[in-house]
Parts: structure tokens; C-alpha cells; sequence
């Protein structure tokens, strides 16, 4: 019987981990909720990076290693591919498009936080939505800026900058009134190009306000890439995995 490790990160992943047997493991870094009714085993925690998760993956006999990681955690997907490859098996991998921009967006990337910094200085009112990285710099916020940011949960802020903890899908509506109501005048976002997140970007576009986009981060290459959760679950069908 084949088995298949799950590295989740994405919604995308808790579908799949929804059609995935009890031989099959799911595993998450701690951040995200899992709920209690998965059919397959469910595993939180680190590996102690490629040598440790290579390690596992012998111990537990594992056939296939499918990474549905976010976009964004590069160093996660390097390590799965160098896992996959001292383990000797196939790794696979979610590779959700990017967002693009369109007709009346206003959108700049910026490679790194320093150059994020650099663009914010014209603005008052930013809307953070980059998880919890912004919260290592809340001591550098400038006078005359008040930053608004939103994580999977609940921060302390302080007297220039509140932190809000929402989880999506999102809706248009409650986006409109988010940004009415702090006087947004420029978002920054990861381009994760999940569908749950996307309410943000049409509201800047009908608003005129600007779009500061964080770079994406190359990620390896692997046996086989997919675009849709769909897809890799199709393939997983026809190669007997499920």
C-alpha cells in the first residue's frame, strides 16, 4: 500500500488531506486549525530541515512526498525536494499561479522588507496583510504613519498600529468597510494567488488605492508540478496513490 506525505500550507491542501486514507499523513507547521475529523494521520511540527525530513520519511515508508506548502515558504520547498531526493522518491508539488494584475490596478513589487519601507514612506494609513512578519518591526514605524495589520490571530499592537486577526475566505463586503472605515491608502500583500484572499485586491482597484506587492521567492524545481488541487488529486488517482 503506498503512502503519501502531505506537507499542507494552503487551503488547497486541507481538500486533499480531506481525500486522503488513513495510511496517509498530513502534515503542518502548527500555524494553521485542523480539524478533528481528517480520515488520514495528522502530524504538527518540524523535521530539523532536509537531513530530518528525509529521516522520517524512510521511518515511516513513505512513498510520495507532495508539497502544498505556501507559495511564499521557499525554505520549506527546497528542503522537501532535497528530503524527496536522499529518500529516493518523487516529490511532487502545488504550484498555485500568481495573481495578475489588471485593468485599473495600481500595483509596484518590492523585493524585500527594505524595499517596502522605501515605498511606504509617501503613505499614512498601510494595510498589512503579509502574516506575521510586520509585527518584528511595529519600533520602526514612522511619525505619521498608523499601520493596520491583519494575521491568522490576535496580536498586541501598539499606539501606531492596531493588529486584527482574521482568517479568510473574505468577502467583498467586509473588505469595503475594512478599508473605509481605517482610510486605507495603500495595501501590502504576498501575491499568494488564493482565491480566499483575492476581496482585497478588487477593493483596492475600485478605490484607486495602491498595491505593494512582495515579491514571490523562486522555488525548486520537482518531478511534478500542478496548478489545482484537482489536479494533483486526478494524478494521484491514475498513479494508484489513492
Amino acid at each position: 500500500m503506498k503512502r503519501i506525505l502531505l506537507l499542507g500550507g494552503v487551503t488547497e491542501a486541507l481538500a486533499m488531506a480531506r481525500r486522503l486514507g488513513p495510511q496517509h499523513i498530513y502534515s503542518l507547521a502548527g500555524v494553521g486549525r485542523v480539524p478533528a475529523d481528517l480520515p488520514c494521520e495528522v502530524r504538527g511540527g518540524g523535521y530539523g530541515g532536509a537531513e530530518g525530513l528525509a529521516q522520517y520519511i524512510r521511518q515511516q515508508r513513505i512513498d510520495l512526498l507532495l508539497d502544498a506548502t505556501h507559495p511564499y515558504a521557499a525554505q520549506i520547498s527546497h528542503n522537501a525536494v532535497s528530503a524527496a531526493a536522499l529518500a529516493g522518491i518523487p516529490c511532487w508539488a502545488l504550484r498555485r499561479p500568481a495573481w495578475q494584475p489588471q485593468a485599473g490596478d495600481n500595483w509596484r513589487e518590492v523585493a524585500d522588507w527594505a524595499e517596502l519601507v522605501e515605498a511606504l514612506k509617501p503613505f499614512q494609513r498601510p494595510l498589512f496583510t503579509l502574516g506575521r512578519e510586520p509585527l518584528e518591526h511595529l519600533h520602526e514605524i514612522p511619525e505619521g504613519q498608523f499601520w493596520t495589520l491583519r494575521a491568522l490571530d490576535t496580536y498586541p499592537g501598539n499606539a501606531r498600529c492596531e493588529v486584527i486577526g482574521a482568517r479568510g475566505p473574505f468577502v467583498i463586503e467586509d473588505e469595503r468597510t475594512l478599508f473605509a472605515q481605517r482610510r486605507i491608502d495603500v495595501l501590502i500583500s504576498k501575491n499568494s494567488g488564493s482565491s480566499a484572499t483575492e476581496p482585497k485586491l478588487e477593493v483596492a482597484r475600485e478605490r484607486g488605492t495602491p498595491v505593494l506587492i512582495l515579491k514571490r521567492p523562486q522555488l525548486p524545481e520537482v518531478d511534478r508540478a500542478f496548478l489545482t488541487g484537482d489536479e494533483v488529486l486526478q494524478a494521484l488517482k491514475r498513479e494508484s496513490y489513492l
